[in-house]
C-alpha cells in the first residue's frame, strides 16, 4: 500500500470517528435528575426578614432585626468577595473578604455592627427591604444572577420558583 493510500484511509478513519463523536453529543449532554441536582446555584437566599418587628424607628437595633440569610447548600466553602445583594431600588451591599463555609449560613443585617462568620452588617442608617413589597437578588463577583426573593402585592416567586408568602422563610 502506498503511504498515499493510507494517509487517505487514516484521514477517513478520524473524519468518521469525530462524525459519531458529533453525533453521539447530544445523547451524552442529556442529564439524570441527579445531575441537574449538581447544577442548581450552591448559594442561595435562605430568608427574609424585611418587616423589622416592633415600631420601625430607625434605631440601630430596629434595622439590624431587618435581615437576608444566605445559605451555602454545598460542603465546599464558597468565596463571596464581590458577591452583591440588593433590593429593587437600587440599595446594594457588596460582600468584602468573607468565605462563606459549606452548609452554612450567613446573616446580612441592615445596621451597624460588627462583622463575624455568622453575620454581616451592611452598616446603615435606614431601612433597605421594603416591608411590602421588594425582591432581594444576589449576584455573583462577575454580575451573574445566582438567586432572588420577592414578597408582597403578586411577587411570591422567587428565581428557583418557590413561592414566598412570608417575609421570614427558612428551608
Amino acid at each position: 500500500m502506498s503511504s498515499r493510500s493510507i494517509r487517505r484511509i487514516a484521514a477517513a478513519t478520524l473524519a468518521a470517528g469525530a462524525a459519531l463523536g458529533a453525533a453521539a453529543l447530544p445523547a451524552s449532554a442529556q442529564t439524570s435528575p441527579h445531575q441537574a441536582a449538581a447544577f442548581r446555584p450552591a448559594v442561595v437566599i435562605s430568608g427574609v426578614q424585611a418587616d423589622s418587628p416592633g415600631f420601625d424607628d430607625r434605631s440601630n437595633r430596629s434595622l439590624n432585626r431587618e435581615w437576608i440569610d444566605v445559605t451555602n447548600t454545598s460542603r465546599r466553602s464558597v468565596n463571596l468577595d464581590g458577591w452583591t445583594l440588593s433590593d429593587e431600588d437600587g440599595h446594594t451591599y457588596a460582600f468584602r473578604h468573607y468565605r462563606l463555609d459549606g452548609r452554612s449560613t450567613v446573616r446580612v443585617h441592615t445596621g451597624i455592627g460588627r462583622d463575624t462568620y455568622r453575620d454581616v452588617y451592611q452598616d446603615r442608617r435606614n431601612y433597605v427591604w421594603d416591608n411590602r413589597s421588594d425582591t432581594a437578588t444576589l449576584r455573583n463577583d462577575h454580575g451573574r444572577f445566582i438567586d432572588d426573593a420577592s414578597w408582597g402585592r403578586g411577587r411570591h416567586h422567587d428565581g428557583r420558583g418557590h413561592d414566598r408568602n412570608q417575609h421570614d422563610r427558612r428551608l
